[in-house]
This record gives structure tokens, C-alpha cells and sequence, in this order.
């Protein structure tokens, strides 16, 4: 058996489809037979540009390992704006055409969160004559009408809405990445039957989860957020002002880079913000080291009404090693945080006055979340999805198109 998996990013770039590809390709390796093969085309490391280089000194565009071929593709270096995502994008596309021609394959895999990755997939299904089996991470026509400007939104949504429609309709198998996406597909293509498999908390983290509780003692708090710096975040719109409100309570440490970050840092300037540090991208043994000196884990999402239906991968991180977590969210993501983890405070985005009370709201202790842990560990989540993964590989009729 082989199966051709796309996405876009891959260790060791730094991001949540990076990560959660990862973890599959382990789990699928675990329940292939030994005949089976894995071939991943990929990226090179290009999610951050200020990391970028450190990464690529250490990997190979091609890799060879026992039943896994992994194939890297330099893309252009980009700003994440539309423009720049779009070439480096095409680029891909046109590198795994080519690596693929008069190929053999038994599935396509493709997981993707723009689209564009998953409609490529049905692209190479179509050419291959072989199932599509499609793990879809975002509500990618939704998010545009938010994050582009109502112009150039306009004038996107009925060229990417079609390519949804073809992309669904064409897999043998979707996959949502949240059950909060249900209510938008299954209303859309009602034909269709969906299957859930999240994200979760990789086993890095559960090395790290606390055994007992005990108080925090530490004054000021260390505030730490680590991850994307973009619009989609708003960091820029909250962090700013909540420092200035907590100086001399808290210090901020911000990890990671992203569209907004010079704005953040403008922001912070104007505001003469001296609680704060940013950091650049970092790789995950560092990033736990940072995670172990923290206080209080932070997390926002910008006040557009497509992040009512998201669920942030940072939270499985954040509730695994038991600390505080204060998060300016809405939507779903504030309901599975109040269902999930104790000890973690929401409130509106882009609202600093409740931000505020949230944090005074919030205990100072860690403590294990054992029944978190239990529940969303990653290697279980995606042992689950690889035996779906092969059922659609052996048995692509019988799954519901």
C-alpha cells in the first residue's frame, strides 16, 4: 500500500498543521504493513522567516527513511499576506505535479487549512485515479470575508467557493478538524458524512504535565504567549493595553512572529510598554523551557466572527501543563475551554478592562488536568484517524461520497 500525504508544512517548520501531520505520519507508520509506504511532499521551513534559516541549516530537500519518503520544496519567502502565500503556494503545486507524474498510488492524503491544499489533492486523486481522503483545518471562504478587506473579498469568494464545492464533493473521506465546523458543512453538503478528529496535546508536552499541585509564589507574573503573530490573533489590538494596566503585576513574554508583529511592537512603543518581551520563533525543546518559567499561558483571537467556530491548537499545550490560562476568545473556543480546563479565564477580545478582571479572576496554582490529558492525547487521537485513513485505502467505495 502506498499513500501520497500533502501538506504544506512539516517538521521542522513551526505550526499547528506541521505538527498534526507529523503525528499521522507516526501513527500510519505504526499500522502500515511493512510492504506500505508513505510518500509526504512538503515545504521547506518558510511559516516564519525569522526561523527560517535556523531550520533549513538542518534539513534535506529529499529524505529517505524505512517506508517513509519525504520530499521538500523551496518556496519563495513570504510576509504571510495573500499575494506572497499565493506564489510560494503555486510553487508547491507545481513541484508536487511534477514529483508525482506517472506515479502509482493507493490514497491521497491532504490536510490542509487555505484550501488550496486540499483542492490540489483532488487535483492529484483525479489524475492518480485513487481516493482522496481530505483533513480540512479551517473554514477557509468564511475566514476571508473576515481578514480581506469587504473589496477583495467580494471579489475571492466566488472563485473559492466553487473550488470548496468541487474539493468536498470529490473526497471519498472529510475529516473536520473540530465538531464547531459541522454546522457549516453538513449544511452545505448534506450528502455528506463527516468525521472528527481533533487536535491534541503531542507528547512533548505530556513529558511535562505536573504531578501536584502548588501555589505560585512569583511576583510579578510571567505572562507567556508563544505561536502566531498575525491578524487572525490581534495581539496588537490587546496586548498593548493590558500591560499597561498589569505593569508592575505582570511581564508579557511574547515567542513567535507573524504579519502584525511590527505593528505589536508600534503599538507597544506608543504605549511605552516596558513589561514586555518578544522573542523570536523558537524550536519545541526551547519553547518547553520557556513554558516551564511562565505563570499564566495567553491566548486571543481577533474579534471577526469567523473565530467564533475556532479552536486554537495552542490550548491542548497550554491545559496539559497545568498552568493558569487566560484567553480572549468567543464562540467555541470559550466553551471548550469552560467544559475542559479548570483554572483558565475567557473573556470578549479585544476587550482590555475584561481581560483585566479575568486575570485578577484567575487562581494562583498548577495543578495536574488529568481527565484533559486522558482525553485529548494526540497519539491516541491520531491512531484513530490512521485506521480511517486505511479503511478509505482499502475500502474507498464503501465510505459515503
Amino acid at each position: 500500500m502506498k499513500i501520497l500525504l500533502l501538506s504544506f508544512y512539516y517538521p521542522p517548520d513551526l505550526s499547528a498543521g506541521s505538527f498534526r501531520a507529523s503525528a499521522l505520519v507516526s501513527a500510519l507508520l505504526e499500522k502500515l504493513p511493512q510492504t506500505g509506504h508513505i510518500e509526504l511532499i512538503t515545504t521547506m521551513p518558510n511559516r516564519y522567516n525569522s526561523y527560517r534559516q535556523v531550520a533549513n541549516d538542518n534539513i534535506e530537500e529529499h529524505e529517505q527513511h524505512p517506508r517513509l519518503t519525504i520530499h521538500r520544496v523551496a518556496v519563495p519567502q513570504h510576509q504571510s499576506g495573500m499575494k506572497d502565500q499565493s506564489k510560494a503556494f503555486l510553487n508547491y503545486a507545481r513541484s508536487v505535479l511534477r514529483i508525482t507524474r506517472n506515479q502509482s498510488v493507493d490514497l491521497v492524503f491532504a490536510t490542509s487549512s487555505r484550501l488550496m491544499t486540499a483542492a490540489l489533492g483532488a487535483l492529484l486523486s483525479r489524475r492518480l485515479k485513487a481516493p482522496l481522503y481530505l483533513d480540512i483545518r479551517d473554514i477557509f471562504v468564511e475566514t476571508l470575508r473576515d481578514v480581506l478587506s469587504p473589496k477583495i473579498s467580494w471579489l475571492a469568494k466566488p472563485i473559492f467557493g466553487p473550488v470548496e464545492s468541487w474539493t468536498i464533493h470529490y473526497a471519498t473521506r472529510v475529516n473536520l478538524i473540530m465538531p464547531a465546523f459541522l454546522g457549516y458543512f453538513e449544511s452545505k453538503y448534506p450528502r455528506r458524512t463527516f468525521s472528527v478528529f481533533t487536535n491534541g496535546i503531542d507528547p512533548e508536552f505530556l513529558d511535562w504535565t505536573p504531578e501536584s499541585k502548588f501555589r505560585i509564589i512569583n511576583d510579578p507574573l510571567t505572562i507567556v504567549y508563544a505561536g502566531n503573530m498575525g491578524e487572525g490573533q490581534g495581539l496588537h489590538k490587546i496586548v498593548p493595553a493590558l500591560a499597561k494596566r498589569l505593569e508592575g503585576q505582570a511581564r508579557f513574554v511574547l515567542v513567535g512572529d507573524g504579519g502584525k508583529r511590527l505593528q505589536l511592537e508600534n503599538a507597544l512603543a506608543e504605549r511605552n510598554c516596558k513589561n514586555v518581551q518578544i522573542r523570536n520563533p523558537v524550536s519545541r525543546t526551547e519553547l518547553i523551557e520557556i513554558y516551564q518559567q511562565a505563570d499564566v499561558f495567553f491566548l486571543h483571537l481577533n474579534d471577526y466572527n469567523v473565530f467564533l467556530n475556532a479552536l486554537p491548537s495552542k490550548l491542548f499545550e497550554y491545559g496539559a501543563l497545568g498552568k493558569p490560562i487566560l484567553a480572549g476568545v468567543s464562540g467555541y473556543a470559550a466553551r471548550f475551554i469552560q467544559e475542559n480546563l479548570d483554572n483558565a479565564q475567557t473573556f470578549t477580545p479585544c476587550c482590555p478592562e475584561e481581560g483585566i478582571k479575568a486575570f485578577f479572576a484567575l487562581r494562583r496554582e498548577t495543578f495536574p488536568r488529568e481527565k484533559f490529558v486522558e482525553t485529548f492525547d494526540r497519539r491516541n487521537i491520531m491512531r484513530n484517524m490512521a485506521d480511517d485513513v486505511l479503511i478509505t485505502a482499502k475500502e474507498p467505495d464503501s465510505i459515503v461520497r
